[in-house]
């Protein structure tokens, strides 16, 4: 959402988020959609699965992964996905700012974040992609240089959404 109100982009294609919005409770409210825990149905097909910071953990954990083995520290994210479809993790960071401050470093560890996940999730032979999801206020000018560098080392941004096509999950009519 912009300020004001108005809608950012369009809800059918895409994730609309002011830094709150929940992606489990967003995807439930789409057309077909119907979240039941961490699984995502379509049509009453399961195609992903959603997971909040401490919950991926848990995931990890029934698929027989200890993340201590693997990384020395938790990350948590503020959502994944598990697609099935294409067996890619998605893991969406969600960024908002009122004032210049923290945040715009954190722009900047999106490549050492993407490589802890893909040590995570190697065994599992899943593709890894990192998005952030970032508000109105990373448009400006001080921030293209920041920008291009979360593209080129693979990792990517959207403002405030994410089509739903992009993570291959089926898009309503």
């Amino acid at each position: 959402m912009k300020k004001g109100g108005t809608s950012g982009g369009n809800t059918k294609t895409g994730l609309i988020y002011e830094g709150k919005v929940d992606l489990a409770t967003f995807i439930a409210e789409q057309e077909n959609y119907t979240v039941k825990g961490n699984d995502v149905f379509y049509c009453e097909e399961c195609v992903a699965h959603v997971f909040k910071k401490h919950a991926f953990y848990d995931y990890l954990k029934t698929k027989g992964i200890n993340w201590k083995e693997h990384i020395s520290k938790q990350l948590l994210p503020d959502n994944a996905i598990y697609v099935i479809v294409n067996n890619t993790m998605f893991i969406l960071e969600v960024k908002t700012q009122n004032v210049a401050g923290s945040v715009d470093e954190i722009l900047q560890t999106c490549d050492f974040k993407k490589k802890q996940y893909q040590k995570l999730l190697s065994q599992l032979n899943m593709e890894v992609q990192y998005i952030y999801i970032l508000d109105d206020w990373f448009r400006k000018p001080q921030y293209k240089d920041v920008l291009n560098y979360i593209i080129s080392v693979g990792c990517q941004y959207y403002f405030n959404y994410i089509p739903l096509q992009k993570l291959g999950l089926p898009v309503p009519k």
